[in-house]
């Protein structure tokens, strides 16, 4: 009998093991949802001004020196953004990896453009691609970047002062002096003309004056029915018959 009741406890054991999940291999089966750490990098570079405009020759003593203002500078047509301090650098904070494109919005001086490109395993070395201008060759630079402004904006035309020869550039000024020596070498001009030319010239001027008459003198000359300037009366010589009958009439008479 102990014996049967040791089987029937051992069976009833084995049998409720089988109906509850055992801690083991709920362990096993468990799975952690944290959330993954993304990995991001500082950008850095500073801004500078050409020796020109920080020192100027001593022919332009008076003017100032050019300081740069707070500029603002962007990644990505704005996705990051940041300003310069007053010596020129700049931060980037929390940059993820990829490609990205870096402007400088300055108002006073045109600086370059820098591509740069950022691989996850290498965060510390992004590699950086300068252009100067839209469709200017490359140029590979280092990290942190030091761009050098290459040009300053001018929005102001400088004023001119008097000058003698702007006076003469004007062409009002020398259609005016066409007009008066062309009064003044007319008159000799037409002294030396035949009269016949002094006939035709003046016609011309009198057909300038009615276009009516222009227009019918064209016409005339296109056609080929023009007046003629030979005179209009030929004289003629008398015949010798004619010059006889006459006579003989007067004998007559």
């Amino acid at each position: 009998m102990t014996a049967t009741i040791s089987i029937l406890a051992l069976l009833t054991t084995l049998l409720a093991l089988l109906a509850s999940p055992t801690p083991c291999l709920s362990s096993t089966t468990t799975t952690t949802n944290e959330p993954k750490i993304l990995q991001t990098t500082t950008i850095s570079g500073r801004l500078l001004l050409p020796s020109v405009l920080t020192n100027p020759s001593p022919k332009k003593s008076h003017q100032p020196p050019v300081v740069l203002n707070s500029t603002r500078i962007t990644l990505n047509d704005g996705t990051h953004t940041t300003y310069t301090q007053p010596d020129g650098t700049f931060h980037f904070y929390r940059v993820p990896p990829g490609v990205h494109l870096l402007d400088v919005q300055s108002r006073q001086f045109h600086f370059s453009q820098v591509k740069i490109q950022i691989l996850p395993d290498a965060l510390d070395s992004p590699k950086c691609i300068e252009y100067a201008f839209p469709g200017a060759p490359k140029q590979a630079i280092s990290h942190p970047l030091e761009l050098t402004a290459h040009a300053s904006y001018d929005y102001f035309e400088p004023r001119q002062g008097f000058s003698l020869m702007g006076i003469f550039k004007n062409p009002m000024l020398l259609l005016m002096v066409a007009t008066a020596g062309m009064m003044f070498w007319m008159p000799k001009m037409m002294e030396g003309l035949d009269p016949e030319q002094k006939e035709q010239m003046q016609r011309q001027m009198e057909m300038q004056q009615d276009p009516s008459k222009m227009l019918t003198q064209l016409w005339g000359d296109l056609t080929g029915t023009g007046e003629d300037d030979s005179p209009s009366a030929i004289e003629k010589k008398p015949s010798a018959k004619a010059g006889g009958k006459t006579a003989r009439r007067g004998k007559k008479d």
